[in-house]
Order: structure tokens, then C-alpha cells, then sequence
């Protein structure tokens, strides 16, 4: 017998039915409560509404776990790497050897972009934001890839796929390049995802360039840990394009665009902006002081989390891969490092910080070992979009697959001006 919620509004009583999940809060399909109650509900933000179902990824706030498609997030960072983790987001189960091989081979295959495109890159100012051109370029391949578009066709959809995930990192590689006025540089067959990526971002024509494996891994792990996050806001973007039967690259470029928001994909950027304010080790008690001040607007950016409530299951992940580079680059001679190795130790110390479940979140770690690699904050962004891509599409490919998906129509409260008559210019 299918569970039901009864709401009673206005003289009149509605059964509404209840789906159950496998994991989280059951849900109440209100999809028939305005033709029912003639009401909607208010839930600004969509917090408390499920847009859809989906058997992609979950998490557990309270818990602190993230999932991908059933699987610990910090077992698949330590066990597995990012192309792999694009196979069973895209796909639903991990790969065999064969198909794992398969898939990197096509990806592997497809990273070169269309030679013209290079055209389209230098029709930007030069001092354009890599973020601008990343968006502009990824919503331009439709123009060239335009026998993938067809959304209709599976096999259309499977190829725009593999080329976003192919060709994001060239993208965001070559748009770094172009703003600092060098030379691109392209695509390596014999390297893997990461290591490419780390390549064609520091590479010149001029001399040899050996990506270190300690950064590859740093990289890889940035990837897997930013692959998905269940219908945060640029994914519901993505989906939201996608129910409108839009183009793959136009959905993607719009969750890129999404994703550039600060309150979305800028929080290490912040984070790493923060510790560069602060300065020097010396000035931490300052700050520390500021954050406690109730009436001190400044605030700590890469602590606690909106989502998770007790820990960041990615934190983790993210701090051994920070303390390996950190490591192997050094920060002696580095304040803004310095400062965050001691700002970490004084949170998970601090009673203040402890009691207030302050810790140390994913963006803290990963803006420390972007900047010690040596991108520039402006990168930080592009860099998460490229990660976070094979999320989108797995998500918009989930979307155009369900069949009670129709196209997105968010309703409103209407509080503007009642009903009125024009009236004529010379009467006002």
C-alpha cells in the first residue's frame, strides 16, 4: 500500500503520496497539490524540495559522507583516480580492466581541439578572465562540433559526452595560457588525464617539462573529490538548460557560468585571499579575534560547510594531499602557506572552532595546493569546472533519460502591484 501525506487547506483535504529513498529523507510528490488544493508551496532556494530523482550521488550532511553512486568518497579518492571515477558516474558501476582501458583510450583520443577554435580563443581581450573564456569557448563547440548535438540520439549524446571530458582540460589549459601571453600548448597522448592538464598549463616551447607525480596525484584527487555533488546550484543550471532540450555544450557552458558565482565555485579563491590578507603567522590572533567579534563583519572563509554539519568527508582526502605537496614544494619561504599550516592547527585546537563544528573544509586545502603549484587564483574556478563537468553531464544525461522529467517551471508568490488600468500620459 503506497504511503500517503494528507494536507488539509481551505476547506479541502489532498492525499499526497510519499516515495521512499534508498538513502536521505523520504519524499511528498506534491505534483498535483495546485490542481488539488489550487496552492503552491514556497521554498526559496529549493531547499526542501527534491527536482528530481536521481542514482548518481548522496549526501549525508549530518554524517558527513558523500557518495558516488553508492561508494565512499574517501575510498574511491584513495583507491582509484579521476577517469575512473568518470566511468562510474557516467555509467553506474566501476569498470572492468577492458572497458577501463576502452574509456581511456577515447578520452585519451579526443583532447585536441579543432584547430580554428584557437581563432575563437584570441578574439578575447588579453587580460580576459580564464573563467570568461572557458565559458565562451565550451558554449562555442556546438558551432564546431555540431554532429553531437542531436539530443535525441544516444549515441550523439555518448560522443558530446566523451569530448567534454576530453577537451575541458585543453580548454581551461589554453584559456590559463592566453592570459598570461603564452604559448599553447598541446595535448600530450602518452600522459595521463592529470598529468596533461599539468602539462599543457606550465609547459613552454622552449624546454623540457616533467610533471612531478606528487602534483599529478594532488591534481588527480582535486578532480575526483569535485567530480559531483549532488544538485548543488550549477548541476540544477545544467539541468535546468537540459530540460528546455538544449544542446549538450550550451547546458555545460551554462553550468560553467553558474559555477563562477563566488558563493558557489569562488570559495577557495576566497579562502586563499583571506590567508594572503592576514599576511604573516604573527597577525592569525588578530583575525582569530575578528572571526570570534560578533560584531566584526569579517568572517573565516574555509571553515565549516553549508551542507555538511560535523566534517567535510573531502577534507581529509584534500589535507594529505596538501601536506605531500606542501612537502615536496616547501613553504618555508612561502607566508601565505605559513599562514595556513598554523591557521589549521590553531582551528583543530581551538575550543571556539570545535564547538562550532569550524573545521577545516575541501576549498581551504584545495586553494592551498593550487597556489603552491603555482596557478594563480584566477585558475582556481576554471579548474573546479573542468573537475566538476563529468558531474554535469552525468547529471543531464540522467535528466534527458527520465521520463517524469518535463521542462523546468519554478512557480512564484506574486507580491507586485494588484490589477490596475493605463491610464493615458497627459492623466499621470
Amino acid at each position: 500500500m503506497t504511503e500517503t501525506a494528507t494536507l488539509s487547506y481551505n476547506g479541502k483535504t489532498v492525499e499526497l503520496p510519499v516515495r521512499h529513498s534508498v538513502h536521505g529523507p523520504d519524499v511528498v510528490d506534491i505534483r498535483k497539490l495546485y490542481a488539488e488544493l489550487d496552492v503552491f508551496t514556497y521554498d526559496p532556494g529549493f531547499t526542501s524540495t527534491a527536482s528530481c530523482s536521481s542514482t548518481i550521488t548522496f549526501i549525508d550532511g549530518d554524517k558527513g559522507e558523500l557518495l558516488y553512486r553508492g561508494y565512499p568518497i574517501d575510498q574511491l579518492a584513495e583507491k582509484s583516480h579521476y577517469l575512473e571515477i568518470c566511468y562510474l558516474l557516467l555509467y553506474g558501476e566501476l569498470p572492468t580492466a577492458t572497458q577501463l582501458e576502452d574509456f581511456e583510450n577515447r578520452i585519451t583520443r579526443h583532447t585536441m581541439l579543432h584547430e580554428q577554435m584557437q581563432y575563437f580563443f584570441r578574439g578575447f581581450r588579453r587580460d580576459a578572465h580564464p573563467m570568461a573564456i572557458v565559458c565562451g569557448v565550451v558554449g562555442a563547440m556546438s558551432a564546431f562540433y555540431h554532429d553531437s548535438t542531436d539530443i535525441g540520439d544516444p549515441w550523439q549524446r555518448e560522443v558530446a559526452s566523451i569530448r567534454m571530458i576530453a577537451k575541458l582540460p585543453t580548454i581551461c589549459a589554453w584559456a590559463y595560457k592566453y592570459s598570461i601571453g603564452q604559448p599553447f600548448i598541446y595535448p600530450r597522448n602518452d600522459l595521463d588525464y592529470a598529468s596533461n592538464f599539468l602539462h599543457m598549463c606550465f609547459a613552454i616551447p622552449c624546454e623540457e617539462y616533467t610533471v612531478d607525480p606528487i602534483l599529478a596525484r594532488a591534481m588527480d584527487r582535486i578532480m575526483t573529490l569535485h567530480a559531483d555533488h549532488e544538485q548543488n546550484a550549477s548541476t540544477s543550471t545544467v539541468r535546468l538548460a537540459g530540460s528546455s532540450e538544449a544542446n549538450p555544450f550550451a547546458c555545460i557552458a551554462a553550468g560553467v557560468a553558474c559555477l563562477w558565482g563566488p558563493a558557489h565555485g569562488g570559495a577557495n579563491q576566497a579562502c586563499l585571499e583571506m590567508l594572503r590578507e592576514i599576511g604573516t603567522p604573527d597577525r592569525i590572533p588578530e583575525f582569530i579575534a575578528r572571526a570570534k567579534d560578533k560584531d566584526d563583519p569579517f568572517r573565516l572563509m574555509g571553515f565549516g560547510h553549508r551542507v555538511y554539519k560535523n566534517f567535510d568527508p573531502r577534507a581529509k582526502v584534500m589535507k594529505d594531499s596538501a601536506d605531500e605537496v606542501l612537502g615536496l614544494l616547501g613553504i618555508e619561504n612561502n607566508p601565505t602557506l605559513q599562514v595556513a599550516k598554523e591557521l589549521e592547527k590553531i582551528a583543530l585546537e581551538d575550543e571556539y572552532f570545535i564547538a562550532r563544528k569550524l573545521y577545516p573544509n575541501v576549498d581551504f586545502y584545495s586553494g592551498i595546493i593550487l597556489d603552491a603549484m603555482g596557478f594563480p587564483t584566477s585558475m582556481f574556478t576554471p579548474i573546479f569546472a573542468l573537475s566538476r563537468t563529468v558531474g554535469w553531464i552525468a547529471q543531464w544525461k540522467e535528466m534527458i533519460e527520465d521520463k517524469e522529467q518535463k521542462i523546468g517551471r519554478p512557480r512564484q508568490s506574486y507580491i507586485g502591484a494588484a490589477r490596475r488600468d493605463y491610464t493615458d500620459v497627459e492623466a499621470r
